[in-house]
């Protein structure tokens, strides 16, 4: 029996989110999408565990803390003395959310393949990753793709965020290691906008026949309120959204990543999963941050009921 439902890999990063329009004060919580994604999938029922490093600072024992309380396993998680966890800025404007990373060099990104947890991963039942975890540093995509390898080699199904972020990386090196990745993921989870630049297709059915032709066996390619267009072998079908009146969509891709594997390892089914990542994204837009609105599985399962 497998140790673990998901283990996520990735860097955590400390969130600081605005409060008011003098961008004086700001609301400490948590971020980095792959810990989010295994928070998400706790609060739903999941087995989760992370692997990355901290640095040997307050962020990095805050860390510690949130994922004891989340009950996301982190025995493998590295802290690296004298190294530091890395933070990130969101602040709100007419356009919507923005961003300010302060991440260069951090502990996350020093991560190498001969630290990885090679039993850990043998012995979970998925490992994600995403574009985010590959795009930190050198070291740290090297590191995923071995993560990746092993995976394979055990049997582990590999699902993957494409996750683009261009301050990281100039859009040709990041299509390049993203599509190469994704041709090694079993499951793919692109968002419809960083699909559109990483394959050069703008219709959401020819993405998804990308990444099948690819290799996946799942696709599920968020389309924002428009819902969730999930594709197999021989099939597709657009799974509606749910409207919510949205304060902060931080979080939500992660939540639904979250919330979709979660469903998916008790269905088998990713179009009822993808529904379940639907709903549960959506309720994770009505506060601010990405881990605090996170919904758990009784209030997922409330809101369905509402049709």
């Amino acid at each position: 029996m497998a140790a673990f439902d998901i283990l996520a890999f990735g860097e955590p990063l400390m969130e600081f989110a605005q409060l008011d329009d003098s961008r004086r004060h700001y609301l400490p919580g948590f971020g980095g999408d792959t810990s989010n994604v295994a928070i998400a999938a706790a609060r739903l029922g999941a087995k989760t565990a992370v692997f990355t490093a901290v640095g040997d600072d307050a962020f990095g024992r805050d860390f510690l803390k949130l994922w004891d309380e989340e009950g996301v396993d982190r025995s493998s998680v590295i802290t690296m003395a004298g190294e530091r966890t890395g933070i990130y800025f969101i602040s709100y404007g007419p356009d919507g959310h923005e961003f300010s990373y302060y991440r260069a060099g951090s502990a996350a990104s020093l991560v190498r393949p001969s630290l990885l947890p090679l039993d850990l991963i043998g012995s979970s039942r998925v490992l994600h990753i995403s574009g985010i975890s590959q795009a930190i540093s050198v070291e740290a995509c090297d590191t995923c793709f071995a993560a990746v390898r092993h995976a394979r080699e055990k049997g582990v199904a590999v699902s993957y965020d494409t996750n683009l972020r261009l301050r990281l990386w100039p859009l040709d090196r990041a299509r390049a290691v993203i599509n190469a990745t994704a041709q090694l993921a079993d499951i793919v989870l692109p968002g419809l906008d960083d699909a559109r630049q990483l394959t050069g297709l703008d219709r959401p059915e020819d993405i998804c026949d990308f990444y099948l032709k690819g290799g996946a066996r799942i696709v599920a390619l968020t389309l924002g309120k428009d819902g969730t267009m999930v594709a197999v072998p021989g099939e597709r079908r657009l799974i509606a959204g749910r409207p919510v009146k949205a304060v902060d969509a931080t979080g939500a891709g992660d939540t639904f990543d979250g919330a979709f594997l979660a469903a998916w390892l008790r269905s088998g089914d990713p179009f009822a999963a993808a529904a379940y990542g639907n709903a549960a994204a959506a309720l994770s837009t009505l506060g601010h941050g990405a881990v605090a609105p996170m919904p758990r599985v009784a209030d997922v399962a409330a809101f369905l009921a509402k049709g």
